[in-house]
């Protein structure tokens, strides 16, 4: 990667809708090289694709919350299963395996902290190996 194809990188985290016009202007080439090089970032997995930014006020979907997730078995297979189940459930927008005092720490989006509580207990709770949970829920987005 050179500067140019940091340069596009930086423009479409900005405005992942940018016309390829604009994009190759802001960067200093062409359209045909600026286009190309984009091609080239999404055929090897450099970009994994565009989406949209959501207003969550308007869906309805402002509380945030995080949890930590132990699970009572790490083994590979639990992991999997556990995994498996969190691609199930639209309201866990992100989740990670941490090294640490925790197995997961999950983001969840709700519409509000009674739509969370029954997430947490119907859903999440039920997942493969759990064990326990622990809850931090936002007061303010500052920076997503």
């Amino acid at each position: 990667m050179d500067k140019f194809d940091l340069q596009i990188i930086e423009m479409l985290e900005k405005n992942g809708r940018m016309t390829i016009s604009e994009l190759s202007d802001r960067v200093g080439l062409s359209k045909t090289p600026c286009q190309a090089r984009l091609k080239k970032m999404i055929d090897n997995k450099t970009i994994l694709g565009f989406r949209a930014v959501l207003n969550h006020e308007v869906l309805d979907r402002s509380h945030i919350a995080f949890t930590e997730v132990r699970l009572n078995d790490t083994r590979e297979a639990a992991l999997n299963a556990f995994n498996a189940g969190v691609m199930q459930i639209p309201e866990i927008e992100q989740c990670h395996l941490i090294a640490g005092q925790f197995d997961y720490l999950l983001k969840v989006r709700t519409k509000s902290i009674t739509a969370y509580r029954k997430a947490l207990g119907e859903k999440i709770s039920a997942l493969p190996c759990v064990s326990n949970t622990s809850t931090h829920v936002v007061m303010e987005a500052v920076k997503e």
